[in-house]
């Protein structure tokens, strides 16, 4: 049997970089797969990321609404298993809990009494809190108890945090206390957040064991009077550099300058009838190995970039790596099936693959029962013409006499008060005159019956504009011109058309000419009436008689436009010469620095600083960090 502990980091994310759960699951060839950190909230919990062919799963999601940490920590067991109901594998479990406190799978009549065996001394509200994180799933496999745990996190400084992981630790003892009591065996998985000795840090210092966690692990060591193996010590005791989490933010994978945070733990006798007898442990008897699977490491030699200030190029996984350990002579257990508290039975996930079908059956007899309303409510021939419509809407559009209109891609635009005519991909407007001269009859009390997502969408469809356009002068179409203005000729209805759609500098230029001719032929209107606005303006002349048109003008305010944007480059390529300039090099490589901000609370909080560019490694490897630090400013230095 094959045991793999792995913090994932984001299990979407895990399961987007290998294209789906059962690739991830399978790549790992194990019975049992425990995760950790799968950052999702319970209502997140979709059949892609729970259901696998050949595996039960099982999970605790955090259940806080404390800030910053919604929708953080979790754990999953995924079993990998033949059948779920009647099996005799030791991979599905007999029983499976949700937290080790015995409140979150107790029933609601008597929750004091579902309190685990141990834990009685507690309360109620300090057993919740620490549950409520969801950072442990325990499965009983017969032969063994299996606790998949995500330790709390909590900095030097941090004395809320620092509570909560001793009542963790101190409440998770007490249970294993209970359970060994009982003559079980356990089997402890996942990422603790503690490394126990100096040989499992890069950068261990003289008091770096002194810590009162690692404290408390390794009094839990067999090495210590405790019950426990560290199996990974056990079957390598004096291995270097056996690292399993490395800091993302200071490229510290490239040097491997990490620490050793995931654990498999084991405690109980063994299962030989001569249990007994010196010497026969869990661990030497049924322990064949147990190592870390380091080609699921982010950063890769040979193909993978070096660290410069940070990665030039997006490293794909986990800043964890997994542990596996593989056990031998383990028999089958008794027939059972999988427990309830299995991902297979949970409404989000079961629930939704139910009723799947039946949601799209719904939509599709919502759509039939729109098209009838819509269809129904004219009268007299009126029809409301959308580019969403339905069916029914486009057959009774095809039953209408217009002539010269595709019904195939009409659309109204329910938004105006002059609803806009799509024919052949271009729109106008249905004024009272175009509408004297089609047979459709547009009323108004019927567009409230629709819903206002169409006209959104197609109000959203209708224009859609550039960076460039935006900042540019876009004409303006005159809807309002009075009947009593010149009649426009189809030409120059083409011509207006066609400028309204382009607002380059050559299309400017024709409209002044065209406005020019029209003046050769004799074409005038009073200086009062409105003239169209068709990207150029009426003639001005300035006090000394030269003529004007707004097209020059724009050409000369886009000039003006560009020699400001080019003072304002070049000043933008000073400052950041000057930038340049000033950033210091490092002592030990002489090479630029990159900056940084303070972003842990305190004086120095906001501050800028530099520091070397390169990887962080071990202080003996010239290649390496070479440490480099200096402030940006000297006030900061001062603080």
């Amino acid at each position: 049997m094959k045991i793999v502990t792995y913090n994932v980091n984001g299990l979407r994310q895990r399961v987007a970089q290998f294209g789906s759960l059962p690739k991830l699951l399978n790549s790992f060839d194990a019975d049992l797969i425990c995760l950790q950190e799968t950052k999702l909230r319970r209502q997140e919990l979709t059949a892609d990321l729970a259901i696998a062919d050949g595996y039960e799963s099982f999970f605790s999601c955090t259940r806080t609404s404390d800030k910053g940490r919604t929708g953080y920590s979790g754990v999953a067991t995924f079993c990998r298993v033949k059948s779920a109901i009647s099996s005799v594998e030791v991979a599905l479990p007999i029983a499976a809990e949700e937290g080790f406190t015995g409140l979150l799978a107790c029933s609601r009549k008597d929750e004091a009494a579902s309190v685990a065996e141990g834990l009685e001394e507690f309360s109620r509200e300090e057993l919740l809190k620490v549950d409520g994180e969801g950072r442990c799933i325990i499965t009983d496999h017969g032969h063994f108890v299996l606790f998949n745990l995500y330790g709390p996190r909590a900095g030097d400084d941090d004395a809320d945090r620092i509570l909560f992981k001793l009542n963790f630790f101190k409440m998770l003892e007490k249970r294993w206390e209970s359970l060994l009591q009982q003559g079980r065996r356990i089997l402890v998985v996942g990422d603790l957040n503690i490394a126990p000795c100096a040989i499992d840090r890069c950068d261990a210092g003289p008091d770096f064991e002194k810590n009162q966690f690692r404290t408390w692990f390794r009094s839990m060591l067999v090495e210590s009077g405790g019950r426990f193996f560290d199996v990974f010590r056990a079957k390598n005791p004096n291995r270097k550099d056996a690292f399993t989490c490395w800091p993302s933010n200071t490229g510290a994978e490239q040097f491997n300058y990490g620490t050793r945070i995931d654990h498999i733990l084991s405690a109980g006798p063994c299962l030989h009838e001569e249990h007994d007898v010196e010497g026969h442990n869990l661990v030497t008897c049924h322990v064949k190995e147990c190592d870390i699977l380091t080609e699921y490491k982010r950063w890769k030699p040979g193909n993978t970039p070096r660290w410069n200030g940070g990665w030039s190029t997006k490293l794909e996984g986990s800043d964890h790596a997994p542990v596996y350990t593989f056990l031998v002579d383990i028999p089958d257990v008794s027939e059972h099936s999988t427990p309830p508290l299995a991902a297979r039975y949970l409404p989000m996930v079961h629930g939704l693959q139910q009723t799947l079908v039946s949601v799209l059956m719904r939509r599709q007899a919502a759509k039939q029962v729109k098209s009838h309303v819509v269809s129904g409510s004219f009268s007299d021939g009126s029809t409301i013409i959308s580019g969403g419509c339905s069916h029914g809407v486009k057959r009774s559009m095809a039953n209408s006499d217009v002539p010269g209109i595709d019904m195939s891609c009409c659309s109204s635009d329910l938004d105006s008060e002059n609803p806009t005519l799509n024919v052949g991909g271009r729109s106008e407007d249905i004024s009272e005159e175009s509408a004297r001269n089609t047979t459709i009859a547009f009323h108004k009390e019927h567009v409230s019956s629709l819903p206002n997502k169409v006209t959104r969408k197609k109000a959203r469809k209708s224009q859609q504009l550039s960076l460039r356009t935006f900042f540019q002068k876009s004409p303006n179409l005159d809807n309002d011109i009075d009947n009593s203005a010149t009649d426009i000729s189809t030409s120059q209805a083409s011509v207006l058309n066609s400028n309204n759609q382009s607002q380059e500098a050559p299309v400017t230029d024709d409209c002044r000419c065209n406005a020019m001719q029209n003046e050769t032929n004799g074409i005038s209107s009073s200086q009062g009436q409105e003239e169209l606005d068709c990207g150029c303006s009426p003639k001005k002349n300035d006090t000394n008689g030269t003529v004007y048109s707004q097209g020059q003008e724009e050409r000369d305010e886009s000039y003006l436009e560009k020699l400001k944007n080019n003072n304002a480059l070049l000043e933008w390529q000073r400052i950041q010469q000057l930038m340049q300039n000033s950033i210091p090099l490092c002592k030990g490589h002489r090479e630029p620095c990159v900056s940084r901000v303070v972003k842990k609370p305190g004086p120095t909080f906001g501050h800028r600083f530099y520091v070397c560019a390169r990887a962080e490694g071990p202080s003996s490897n010239p290649e390496a960090n070479c440490g480099y630090f200096r402030w940006a400013s000297m006030k900061s230095r001062a603080k």
